[in-house]
Formats: structure tokens, sequence, C-alpha cells
């Protein structure tokens, strides 16, 4: 089930958000149960069989939390069986059946097929497992003795299938004690439709022009630069879009969840858009991975391994494939000059340029289905056995994603966020009605497409 479905949409959240806001739900612990009934319920409808193993895992989670808070001169040793339980799951399901077909397409091998399904989201749930193990270690959390609430926190559906990472310490005050505010209900729906819009009118309509020009077998130059620039936009809002609607969500519920994106394409450096871009993922790695590694307070060449590794994981987190392992190398070596050559302090609509050039490439050697496909790409953009300057491929695409293209490049920096505050200044009563104009519409024009258009999951789905 995805949050653009109209099974979502017409039937599993106004549901849920019926009974939950109810006079007979006022009670937490039946409101947590609720919840937490919804979500496995969401899981389950489309992996019937995968959700016993996240159950699985939450009771390890669940134990090795309590004894990690028991067994404090053993605890090291427990983190570790933990932590090393989370990782072979991923590595199973994620990774096993590449490193199989690696093996199998070796000379003296004989080739075997493999398919093992990735349970979707099962990146993000265990992450956020594996985040709460680490805060009852760093004692940053208070561990959580009732295995439903735990359950309720890693299974939360608005979060479960494409993130946030939410962290435990930040919600676990909310789990127990939350307060829902007339605020909360109009600022979160208003923040879901926003989300919905995204996906349905900008990434959906986007990835029409990026799928046929990655698809064709040749293509110009310019058209090589549009389908690039198209997924770029595509990328971003589904995937923010994503966030959007679960930050949303979960406000609906009387939960809080932190911003995952922040105008990442308005950066001036590869750092800052990275600053912008999935925060909740780099601050994940800044923190379980970086920071425990020694951060740049050890030596340079420590320092640049420590990197290093952080960007080898974020490039491996995102699939088993060469192309993510090369795209989270090319991060590291754009990150590591920024910072040594100070970069990461220019300004201007160059640095911009810069930056926009260097990440619309990076997302060309992401979206392909392997290297040498990238590399083929690539060298179309810069006029390499590219079927010359301008194709019918890119004629064909301009005139069908102009006026999507140009919305999506003009809301890809905050337009309308200063247009909104800006009207503010003046007086809070055609700020409001422009909300609710802007909102209405949206969400018409949303069901529209949602009820005339086929099944289009999350990109993230498949991370």
């Amino acid at each position: 089930m995805v949050f653009s479905s109209t099974v979502f949409l017409f039937m599993f959240l106004p549901l849920v958000v019926l009974i939950y806001h109810g006079p007979w739900f006022k009670d937490l612990r039946f409101r947590n149960g609720l919840l937490l009934s919804a979500s496995l319920g969401f899981y389950a409808w489309g992996e019937p069989v995968f959700i016993f193993l996240m159950l699985s895992s939450i009771i390890v989670t669940w134990m090795m939390g309590l004894f990690i808070n028991k067994y404090g001169n053993r605890k090291k040793i427990i983190l570790f069986v933990a932590v090393t339980y989370h990782v072979f799951i991923l590595f199973v399901f994620k990774y096993l059946g590449f490193l199989l077909q690696q093996v199998g397409s070796l000379p003296f091998h004989p080739e075997i097929k493999w398919n093992i399904e990735l349970p979707i989201g099962i990146s993000f749930f265990t992450f956020q497992m594996m985040s709460y193990l680490f805060d009852v270690y760093y004692k940053k959390a208070a561990v959580q003795k009732d295995v439903f609430k735990l359950a309720l926190y890693v299974s939360f559906f608005p979060q479960l299938i494409a993130g946030p990472v939410v962290r435990y310490k930040q919600i676990e005050k909310e789990i127990d004690h939350r307060v829902i505010t007339k605020t909360d209900l109009t600022e979160g729906m208003e923040r879901f439709i926003y989300g919905l819009s995204k996906k349905i009118l900008l990434s959906d309509h986007l990835a029409f022009a990026a799928d046929a020009v990655f698809a064709a077998g040749e293509r110009s130059v310019a058209a090589a630069w549009l389908g690039g620039v198209c997924y770029a936009l595509q990328i971003y809002f589904d995937f923010s879009g994503y966030s959007d609607m679960a930050i949303g969500l979960g406000r609906l519920f009387g939960f809080h969840f932190s911003e995952n994106f922040n105008y990442p394409y308005t950066a001036k450096s590869v750092t800052e858009f990275w600053r912008r871009w999935h925060i909740s993922l780099g601050t994940w790695f800044r923190d379980y991975v970086y920071i425990p590694l020694g951060g740049n307070r050890v030596s340079k060449s420590r320092w640049i391994f420590n990197i290093f590794i952080v960007w080898t994981l974020t490039g491996i987190w995102h699939g088993a494939n060469w192309t993510f392992l090369l795209w989270g190398s090319l991060y590291f070596v754009l990150l590591l000059i920024e910072k040594l050559t100070g970069a990461t302090k220019r300004s201007g609509i160059s640095s911009h340029l810069y930056t926009i050039t260097v990440v619309t490439l990076a997302w060309v050697i992401f979206r392909s289905d392997s290297i040498s496909e990238a590399f083929m790409y690539i060298g179309n953009m810069f006029g390499i056995r590219s079927a010359g300057l301008t194709d019918a491929l890119f004629f064909n695409m301009a005139q069908n994603s102009a006026f999507v293209l140009t919305i999506g490049s003009l809301l890809s920096f905050p337009v309308y966020k200063r247009s909104l505050e800006m009207i503010k200044k003046q007086a809070e009563g055609p700020e409001l009605f422009l909300r609710a104009a802007v909102c209405m519409t949206l969400f018409i024009l949303s069901m529209i497409n949602v009820v005339s258009s086929t099944y289009s999951p999350f990109i993230y789905f498949n991370f």
C-alpha cells in the first residue's frame, strides 16, 4: 500500500483518522494499540510474509535493549551481537543475491540465477532499530520495557516504508505523552497534501521524460542533459514528497518528525547539498559511524579513512549494485576535495552551477543499471557517441515536460515559502487564504491524477 493509492487515500487513512480521533479512543493506550494494529496491517497489505521478519527483528531488538540496560559490564558484547544480527539480516535479503551472482559470473564458476526478494522498507526500519540500540547503549535514550511501544516506534506506518529515519529519542516522550492541537491537524494535513502533490503532479510526470531518455538506445547531448535534469527533479520530489507526507501524517497522530530535506538544489557546494538532502540518513551515519570512528579529531589519514568508510557504506546502503558503490565513492572524492581546498565556503552562481552539475552527473550513475550504461550516458552528455546536439527525442520530451520541468525547477527553490512569509508580514489573513486555496487546488488536482493514473511506487521503495 502506498500513500498515493486510492486504497490508502479513500479507505485506510480516513478510517484510521476517524477511529483515532473519535470520542471512544481518548485513552492513549488504545490509541497506541490502534496505530500499532493499523501499521502492521499497512505493512502486511503488501508484505504479508515479511511482516514476520520485521516482528522477529523487533523482538530481538527489544530483548537486546533490555540486556544492554541490565548487564552494563557486558553491554559492548551485547551491542555487537545485536548489530551483527541486523547487519546479517540486511546482508541476506539485500546483498547476498548480488554477491552470489558475482561469484556465479566468474569464469571458473558455473552461472547460477539467484533471486532473493527484498522486503520493502527493510533498510529504514533496520536502521531505526539499530539507532535505538545505540542510543540505549550510550544512555541517550531510556530502554523501552514495553515491546508493544517499541513495535509502534519501528512499524509506525507514516515512516515505515521510506523514512525519514526517525530516532527513538525523538519520539520516546510522545509515545507515552502527546497532545494533538488544531495546529497539528491543519498543518499536518497541509503538509501531507503538499507531499502528495509533489509525488503525483511533479515526480510522476517528470518520470515519463526521464525514463524515455534513459531507455533510449541513442540520445543527443541535449536529450541526455534533459533526462538527467528530469531525473534529478523526479527523485527529489518523489523522496521529499514522501517525507512531507510522513511528517504530515505523524502530526495528525501527535508525532513530530525532524525535517528530511531543506531545498538541497539551492546548495553551493556538494558538502552543503548533503547537509540538505536526506538529512536523517546523513545524521545517522555521522552519529553512529563517523563520530565513533573518531570523526575529524584524528590524524589526517585516519580522517580521510573515516570519510571513505561513511561514503562506502552510504553507497552500499542504497542497494546491491556496482553503480551505488561508484556513486558513494564519487561523493567521497568530491567531498574530500572540497574539505581540503576550502571549497565548502565558496558562494555565488558559479558555485551553484558546479554543484548542480556534479549532482546531476552523480544521479545518472545512481539511476543507471550498470557502470557501463552510466559511462555511456555521461559520454552522451558531453558529445561522446551521442546522436548530435539535438534530436527528435529531445524535442519530443522537452515539449511534453516543459511545463512540469519549469514548475519543478522553481519549486526546488523556496519560492512559495518566501512568498507566504512576505504576505504574512503584511497581514495574516491573506496568507491563510492563499494557503487554503493552494491546498484545495493541489488536493483536487492530485485526486484527479490518482484516480486516472496507474500504480506508481516511490523510488526509495527499492532501497
